[in-house]
């Protein structure tokens, strides 16, 4: 639940940012911004809104028969109670009317993680008398960042995560000639064995196991009924993500070679470690020198190296993804200006994926991740001893 406590740093952000306020919405889950930030317990199955004012106390708009979700909302804040669309309207348009008010909205559908509240609601907020303007930079202030307890679960969890992505490999590796190689799917469950031995989680995914060719499929998962074997002479990509129960996720991509690698397998892998690179050292250059660098930019960075190599066609995913505290595809800013348009900065405390990779179809994947984090002491990158050549088992 959104604590009292926690009221000021809100306000301060609103005023700064030139907002009345942020109204907040939800509708069965929705928007899991909402659900994040309020925490409601038990049954919320109708539409309700909290308006946080730049000035005063925060104001919520309940359904009547939904009441118990609510019992921990602070007795000094407004709740406001309604059953027909009728008063519910009114309710708003009392908040809102003649306001600049912040929702998760994205224009043109710019950033989807920010996209959650329904054009309708939009329409209606706006009617009320509203002005609507996205809570980008609000979500990721205040839910994408990272608390100290939270860094510290992300670092123990991209120790042992790294750990796990290697010894695969070589276990791998050293099977290849024997009379039971593995198959990804083996090594699959090889992989969640020793997650649930660490005390870590994943979930209902995963880990990505692709050898040769398949790992040409960014999004490629072994199954018992389909899964090729690992065989010397081949390209082997793991990407594997876990987390301490209730902590930030680790994820990471190792790559590995059975076997001497061919020259154009060295090239790609060069292409995509040294644009891995660049995003990092571009990072490490703005943040170093206390200036702001968007995730967009980043993703640019990678991108034009790959492209340099030859290989732009064959990079079609963003170089990066948001991990916040509740998910591993998270609501911060993204590293990307390919699939979407990111223009949110990467401010103190948020942490994110850096991940390119080229794909040729039917012949060979390879990716390279690892994760990064803004901390006040400046720029963490997970695991410490991430890659710098391909392994080689």
């Amino acid at each position: 639940m959104l604590a009292a406590e926690s009221l000021p740093e809100f306000q301060t952000a609103l005023a700064r940012a030139g907002l009345d306020g942020w109204l907040i919405y939800d509708f069965h889950g929705l928007n899991p911004i909402a659900v994040g930030l309020l925490q409601l317990p038990g049954m919320t199955t109708r539409r309700f809104f909290v308006y946080i004012p730049r000035e005063g106390s925060p104001v919520a708009v309940t359904h009547a028969i939904e009441q118990g979700p609510w019992t921990t909302w602070p007795a000094g804040w407004r709740k406001e109670k309604y059953s027909s669309w009728r008063a519910l309207e009114s309710l708003l348009a009392g908040l809102v009317k003649g306001k600049r008010v912040a929702m998760e909205y994205s224009p043109g559908d710019a950033v989807p993680y920010l996209d959650r509240v329904p054009a309708g609601v939009i329409e209606m907020v706006r009617t009320a008398g509203a002005t609507v303007v996205s809570s980008a930079d609000l979500v990721s202030s205040f839910y994408a960042v990272w608390s100290d307890e939270q860094r510290a679960s992300h670092e123990r969890a991209a120790r042992a995560v790294s750990t796990i992505g290697q010894e695969a490999i070589r276990l791998a590796g050293s099977r290849a000639d024997s009379a039971s190689p593995l198959s990804e799917h083996a090594l699959q469950g090889w992989i969640k064995e020793k997650f649930e031995a660490a005390g870590l989680e994943a979930d209902d995914h995963g880990p990505i196991v692709a050898i040769g060719p398949n790992a040409a499929n960014p999004h490629y998962e072994p199954t018992a009924a389909s899964s090729a074997t690992i065989k010397r002479g081949d390209i082997l990509l793991v990407d594997l993500w876990a987390r301490e129960k209730n902590g930030v996720f680790a994820d990471q991509t190792w790559m590995g070679s059975l076997g001497k690698p061919s020259d154009r397998d060295t090239k790609i892998w060069l292409a995509v470690r040294d644009a891995r690179d660049a995003a990092i050292s571009l990072l490490r250059e703005r943040i170093g020198g206390k200036k702001t660098v968007g995730g967009g930019e980043v993703d640019d960075a990678a991108r034009e190296v790959i492209r340099s190599r030859g290989y732009g066609d064959f990079f079609f995913h963003r170089t990066g993804h948001s991990i916040d505290p509740r998910d591993l595809h998270g609501s911060g800013p993204h590293i990307d200006n390919l699939e979407t348009r990111e223009e949110r900065a990467l401010i103190p405390g948020v942490g994110f994926s850096i991940e390119p990779g080229v794909y040729l179809a039917g012949e060979v994947g390879m990716r390279s991740e690892v994760n990064g984090f803004i901390g006040r002491d400046g720029l963490l990158i997970t695991p410490a001893d991430y890659q710098k050549e391909l392994l080689i088992v």
